[in-house]
């Protein structure tokens, strides 16, 4: 077993030493373009302007070319009245309509598309925030795995040497073998527990890839992640406020065409062709005609109040979770910001009893080789540097969890 697990290292060490660094940008750049929704705005965005071409085409001349033909005959003196259905008819015509709208309601139908892909950009920046940040919180965790794998194998390396020198002062008896025994037992738990560390970064590593979309298996040195506080923005000024001022311009755009639907519309219409009963000269019978339609909302059962009152219902409710954004946002920004205090206090404390913790044992190894401490209490002094130091790897990777949640709101318009 001690034999497999040496070999295990050796391999891990070589790979250490060779593969190849990847940095915190080059997942996020991954990530960004290989997501599906932030591809699926962009087609979003280009239909909306499809929707803006069809839009001015279709309040321009409309043409359109009909043909109908009927024949209705009448027998021993059974049939349609001739006077209504002519017998038989034929028509082949063109026609053209054009429908005559005010500028205003235009462009307001254009703001409400424009409106619209404003919001697909906005949500687009969103998404790339929310990337960002589960990109960057699963770096950081993968890398405080890395960290953890490289200190213990210093300790082993520690360890290792002090076994040549105890295992000869066991021979000359200066220590019990049952002591030097319980020293190996130490050095085989601290190997297994490199070997449930690398396990645990190769899962939180294929997370990684997972999610930048990655279908990479290879083993890479991950750097230090650039992770530093970064001065946020006034609220207003920031992308998740402006989703907000979209929805309220939003709500009144569509308020300003309730308005325009029920105002009256006017619609001139022309055709030409031929259109006979074949009854007198049908071949005479090519023509053309002209027209003008007007229709006026009179009564409608009071639907366009309705609509309104629907619109003043959709506004104070946007307002309201507006107004909830607000509170959240700064009790979550004092709250993360408190946090990164603490956590800095915590790491310089133990900062501190990792100095101790280390001028303990160099004092107890120099003992060691004259026999003047134990065994038992060398591996306990070894033991709580261990959790010292595994303690501030853990805070540091904390303060750097805790400045990306900060700097996800860093992001202006």
């Amino acid at each position: 077993m001690k034999y497999i697990l040496s070999i295990f290292f050796i391999a891990f060490s070589f790979l250490s030493l060779n593969a190849q660094q990847r940095n915190l940008d080059y997942f996020i750049n991954q990530g960004l373009q290989n997501s599906p929704l932030l591809k699926d705005y962009q087609f979003q965005i280009q239909g909306n302007k499809i929707d803006s071409q069809r839009l001015k085409a279709g309040y321009g001349p409309q043409v359109n070319g009909t043909s109908t033909g009927s024949y209705s005959p009448v027998v021993k003196g059974w049939g349609y009245d001739g006077a209504i259905s002519n017998l038989h008819t034929y028509n082949a015509l063109v026609g053209v309509s054009q429908i005559l709208i005010g500028k205003d309601n235009i462009d307001n139908q254009y703001l409400s598309i424009q409106l619209q892909n404003l919001g697909l950009q906005n949500q687009g920046k969103i998404t790339e925030q929310d990337l960002k940040r589960s990109i960057t919180q699963q770096y950081i965790t993968t890398y405080g795995g890395m960290l953890q794998i490289n200190f213990n194998q210093e300790i082993i390396a520690l360890l290792k040497n002090e076994e040549t020198i105890l295992k000869k002062l066991a021979e000359k008896g200066a220590y019990k073998q049952t002591d030097f025994l319980s020293f190996l037992v130490n050095i085989q738990q601290q190997e297994l527990l490199i070997k449930q560390l690398r396990i645990q970064y190769q899962n939180d590593f294929a997370t990684l890839n997972y999610i930048t979309g990655l279908n990479d298996t290879a083993y890479t040195i991950l750097e230090t992640p650039p992770v530093a506080i970064e001065e946020l923005p006034g609220l207003e000024q920031t992308i998740f406020y402006q989703q907000f001022k979209i929805d309220s311009l939003k709500i009144k755009t569509s308020d300003k065409q309730i308005d325009f639907s029920y105002k009256p519309k006017v619609s001139l219409f022309a055709d030409g062709g031929y259109n006979s009963s074949f009854a007198i000269t049908p071949y005479r019978n090519f023509g053309l005609s002209a027209g003008v339609a007007v229709t006026v909302p009179i009564y409608d059962g009071r639907q366009r109040r309705m609509l309104h009152q629907k619109n003043t219902i959709a506004e104070q409710n946007r307002k309201n979770y507006q107004e909830f954004f607000n509170t959240q946002y700064n009790q979550q920004i004092a709250q993360l910001k408190q946090q990164l205090f603490l956590t800095q206090q915590l790491i310089e404390q133990t900062g501190v009893q990792i100095k101790y913790a280390e001028g303990l044992i160099k004092a107890q190894r120099q003992q060691l080789v004259t026999g003047d401490v134990r065994i038992a209490d060398y591996i306990i002094a070894i033991g709580n540097y261990l959790n010292a130091k595994n303690s501030i790897t853990q805070n540091t990777i904390n303060k750097l969890q805790i400045i990306n949640q900060i700097n996800y709101w860093n992001r202006k318009l």
